[in-house]
């Protein structure tokens, strides 16, 4: 009997098991953020319910100073009004098959975001901003309605956090009750299941 043989098979065990663990933990690393937001949402309401919101991404340095080298043509510090609907047409409107990053729940029932209004981006001490706006209608009742707002990138390249100050504020919101609370969101997973992304969990009904 061939005594070497029980050692090869295990060498050859050993061997795939750590190719395994090395292309998962490459996969990783190269899906780690390269874009690091911070995000401000504030809840619009009208005269019959929720009406949308208005979302505020504040860019890293590294990002801003990419976009502002693209689209600041004249290198003015400012951005102008062509230079603002090149940005959206080359560099976000792509978002669109990403739900624009903003993933929202009615109740449980995901709500699709098939378009965002009023988008500007602003250049401020070299500092890049995006502001939009996502309609979301939802008509008021006696009884609570239970909205999730998740804004995150699903492929991880780009990471999105809440603001530490005023992370969210409500709009026109007085004849309503609404409560707010900005945590986990336990439901969904993203980055190979080992992040769950942060979301705006808001019950609101007509002020009894």
């Amino acid at each position: 009997m061939n005594s070497m043989a029980p050692k090869k098979t295990i060498l050859i065990i050993s061997s795939i098991i750590c190719l395994t663990l090395l292309s998962t933990f490459c996969g990783i690393a190269r899906s780690h953020p390269h874009t690091f937001i911070v995000q401000r949402i504030k809840i619009v309401f009208d005269d019959k319910g929720l009406a949308g919101f208005k979302i505020q991404w504040n860019f890293d340095e590294m990002f801003s100073v990419m976009i502002a080298g693209d689209y600041d043509k004249n290198q003015n510090g400012i951005l102008e009004k062509n230079e603002i609907t090149l940005i959206k047409n080359e560099a976000f409107s792509s978002l669109a098959k990403y739900n624009y990053f903003t993933f929202i729940k009615i109740g449980e029932k995901p709500f699709k975001v098939e378009f965002i209004k009023n988008f500007t981006a602003i250049l401020n001490n070299n500092k890049l901003s995006y502001k939009f706006f996502v309609p979301c209608h939802v008509t008021a009742t006696n009884s609570f309605k239970h909205i999730t707002v998740a804004v995150y990138d699903p492929s991880y390249y780009s990471a999105i956090f809440f603001a530490e100050k005023n992370p969210a504020a409500l709009d026109n919101a007085e004849v309503f009750e609404v409560k707010t609370a900005l945590k986990e969101d336990k439901s969904t997973s993203i980055y190979y299941d080992m992040i769950n992304p942060w979301a705006l969990f808001l019950n609101f009904r007509i002020k009894q």
